[in-house]
């Protein structure tokens, strides 16, 4: 499987990169540069060679970008046969294969739960790129939507692992029951019904314990999934159901619309929130293991 572009040993050079560039920090985060002014809604992100790609959720044109680690952006690309209802995160399947979900559903009424399948925009001439859709639903959900209590189908978080995308939900039931769902599609065009894998305990409070993105290291050995403030590590786990590993929850510090996460190498995570309330619209750098 290829993850990345980049050979490891090519992205050692990012906490120096920090040192040199900022001495910001943002509770347990450091920043690593402004993201462009025109990107003020990251929603999903990963990590290629000296850069990232990154989409914006709903109400944002259909479009990627490619941003360097100075925080300028180098490229934009076109996404044809594909809308941005909600675009909440971004994957990185095999041969540099990138993975759109438009599944955010805020209120679980949504029956065009869609991912885009896009080749490597890196190798991708022009100034567009061709989306193959990858059609799902939640067999569990038969109203649209459910009563308030059971409003367990909208999504901000996947990541992509031999062959299929794993989907963690957003829960948005009232009363907040602490808990997110991991579902699994498979990572190719057509119709689906997403398989339930399990449901998990994440935590108590819904502003720091709702699921807004994912990732998995490129040696396949750590899962990470971020919320408003919070991270958390899992290790030593088997799929399907990598809720039975070893969870480590981080406390990050900090209190913003954090919605991106992803793996810059096996130890080192890029992480964005989005501007709101003054705040946000920065690229961060985070290593799992503290010195």
């Amino acid at each position: 499987m290829k993850w990345f572009n980049t050979p490891m040993d090519k992205i050692s050079f990012l906490p120096l990169l920090v040192m040199l560039n900022s001495c910001d920090h943002y509770g347990q985060l450091t920043v690593l540069a402004k993201l462009p002014k025109s990107l003020e809604e990251c929603s999903g992100m990963v990590s290629v060679q000296d850069a990232v790609w990154v989409v914006e959720d709903s109400g944002n044109p259909d479009e990627i970008y490619k941003v360097d680690y100075q925080g300028k952006l180098i490229r934009t690309l076109k996404v044809k046969n594909a809308k941005n209802t909600d675009w909440e995160d971004l994957a990185r399947g095999e041969n540099g294969a990138l993975y759109i979900g438009d599944f955010g559903n805020n209120t679980s009424d949504r029956k065009d739960l869609v991912i885009y399948k896009l080749p490597d925009p890196d190798i991708e001439p022009g100034n567009k790129i061709e989306a193959q859709k990858i059609h799902f639903r939640y067999p569990e959900q038969n109203k649209f939507p459910p009563k308030k209590a059971r409003r367990f189908y909208d999504a901000e978080a996947f990541f992509y692992f031999q062959g299929w995308l794993y989907i963690i939900t957003k829960n948005r039931a009232h009363p907040f029951p602490g808990t997110a769902r991991i579902y699994k599609v498979p990572a190719q065009k057509g119709h689906y019904e997403a398989t339930l894998i399990t449901d998990f305990p994440t935590c108590p409070e819904w502003a720091t314990c709702q699921i807004t993105s994912a990732d998995i290291s490129p040696d396949g050995k750590t899962i990470v999934l971020l919320s408003y403030g919070k991270l958390w590590k899992i290790t030593d786990f088997t799929m399907d159901d990598f809720s039975k590993g070893a969870f480590t929850e981080l406390d990050l510090e900090l209190r913003t619309q954090l919605e991106s996460v992803c793996f810059a190498d096996n130890n080192t995570l890029l992480l964005a929130d989005e501007r709101k309330r003054g705040t946000g619209r920065n690229l961060y750098i985070f290593p799992l293991e503290q010195p």
